[in-house]
């Protein structure tokens, strides 16, 4: 065996600081090539450098930011490793935080860089939305930037759509030369509601799948949350693996992140990241982040007081209390302020009534559908108002009917019933249907005018000032929960019961009473 001479000793130093003096230098000039030779960028590294590809203005980090790109990396390595997925994810930030740019535009490109076959599904309350961040996407993939760093992910040249385009692999020989292209993953962008056929993804990512406009419609979001749970779920390239994405300002109490997290057989992880933790601490999940809150705000540049408090005067209590706290109902209990509910042991008895009825808000639907409320309540001689029971269920028409006329002869023939008519000839005729099933009680019909906010309004006040008892027993939670979330709560019911009784025993009804 050979040893090394002083000389050679020499030698080798000086051949060893030259060549780290080279790979230091080429580090300065060309900082990214050096990290990709070392293993490649971090997906917050990729939104740095490809920023102003696409973005004019330039890029403000925040620790939020990389937090989320952590965790959208922890997802797609799994995926990547065809692991079974542990959980699917749900963000709710506030809008103007880059959410889109992060989870739909640069996060599927940085996974192709990684993964070309990986495959996506992204989808968004708009046709136009969920193409613009597709697009978003493709153009950071034909920038010379790009094209320099990626010389071997590329787009398929006849499968390049916004709405679909196809990713390719491009292999090399070892003068630079094209010798084969191999076929890879791609996304498919839709709007909620439409259609996905023949593709299913490796990784499905929904955001903003409804708008703030749609959270006022009941009917908008149940078609967006039945899209989710009957269309959306099947489109999964290997059900054990895939992985489903959200990510959203809440807007109501039954959103789809809302309507997925109630979901007891969903494993989720929520991230939950509120403009401010000054009112809306609780909604912060995980609770520990609440460290990297600067003045308790989320983002002190992109969310500031001054313009948090210009948002409240724009989206209103309940927009601000959604999209900014990400709770939709605003501090201290929207509408209804239900901690000034008083509880009541026992009722007074008869003779310090002045009236009592039970007021019934009747649905036809049942199995999931909206449920129909008897509240009944009465006026004490002193003007207090005491809720005294509930009787609430989805059920079909026979079994409504034979709950209301069973109530009835519980409650007794000094108990006034009275129903809510629909409009229309439909809801006239099952009025009067009620009316004639109840023969031998003091029973009325109730046509209600004005919108159900409306007709909760002079109810809300009594209750903000304490003026409202409610009898302790098991309903109290759930009716309790309905009146602090609405407007904006999956139900609506036991508000709408309770607003019209309260209106007829004050005579001050906001509806006309037919006979």
């Amino acid at each position: 065996m050979e040893y090394l001479t002083t000389e050679d000793l020499k030698q080798v130093k000086v051949e060893f600081k030259e060549a780290k003096d080279v790979v230091l230098k080429e580090a300065l000039e060309n900082p990214v090539a050096t990290i990709l030779n070392l293993g490649g960028l971090s997906l917050y590294e990729f939104v740095d450098v490809f920023w102003n590809e696409i973005v004019d203005d330039k890029f403000k980090p925040n620790w939020h930011i990389p937090y989320l790109c952590k965790q959208l990396e922890e997802v797609a390595i799994r995926v990547a490793n065809n692991e079974p997925k542990l959980y699917d994810l749900i963000i709710n930030i506030p809008p103007g935080t880059t959410k889109t740019l992060i989870c739909s535009v640069f996060f599927p490109v940085w996974c192709w860089t990684q993964w070309h076959w990986m495959k996506f599904i992204t989808g968004s309350y708009s046709d136009d939305l969920a193409l613009e961040s597709a697009e978003k996407s493709r153009n950071i993939m034909r920038c010379d930037k790009f094209k320099m760093l990626y010389p071997n992910v590329d787009i398929k040249r006849d499968k390049d759509t916004k709405s679909n385009y196809q990713i390719v692999k491009v292999v090399r020989d070892r003068n630079n030369r094209v010798c084969r292209i191999e076929p890879g993953g791609g996304r498919f962008s839709t709007s909620v509601g439409g259609t996905i056929t023949g593709f299913h993804g490796h990784i499905n990512i929904w955001d903003d799948p409804i708008n703030p406009k749609q959270a006022v419609s009941e009917a908008l979001i149940n078609t967006a949350n039945n899209w989710i749970d009957q269309s959306a779920s099947t489109r999964k390239a290997d059900k054990e693996v895939t992985v489903t994405i959200m990510v959203m300002q809440r807007l109501h109490q039954n959103d789809p992140s809302g309507h997925v997290l109630e979901k007891k057989d969903k494993v989720i992880r929520h991230i939950c990241l509120p403009g401010e933790i000054r009112n809306y601490r609780e909604q912060l999940n995980p609770p520990e982040l609440a460290e990297f809150y600067k003045d308790e705000l989320l983002d002190p540049v992109r969310l500031t007081w001054k313009s948090l408090k210009e948002m409240e005067a724009d989206l209103g209590q309940y927009g601000y209390a959604g999209q900014v706290g990400q709770n939709p109902t605003p501090p201290g209990g929207g509408m209804f302020k239900v901690d000034h509910f008083q509880m009541m042991q026992t009722l007074p008895g008869k003779q310090h009534f002045v009236t009592i009825v039970r007021y019934w808000d009747k649905a036809a639907t049942q199995d999931g559908g909206k449920r129909s409320a008897g509240v009944k309540m009465g006026r004490l001689k002193n003007g207090r108002i005491v809720i005294m029971d509930v009787k609430k269920g989805q059920w079909g028409t026979d079994e409504r009917e034979r709950i209301i006329k069973e109530t009835a002869i519980a409650d007794g023939r000094d108990v006034e019933v009275i129903i809510e008519q629909e409009p229309g000839s439909g809801g006239k005729d099952s009025a009067a249907a009620t009316v004639k099933m109840l023969a031998g009680f003091v029973t009325r019909k109730d046509l209600p005018k004005g919108d159900k906010v409306y007709r909760a309004d002079p109810f809300s006040v009594q209750v903000n000032e304490g003026n409202v008892s409610l009898l302790i027993g098991d309903w109290n939670k759930e009716f309790i929960d309905e009146y602090r979330y609405f407007p904006f709560g999956r139900f609506k019911d036991q508000v709408d019961a309770g607003s019209g009784g309260f209106s007829y025993i004050v005579g001050k009804r906001t509806a006309g009473m037919v006979t």
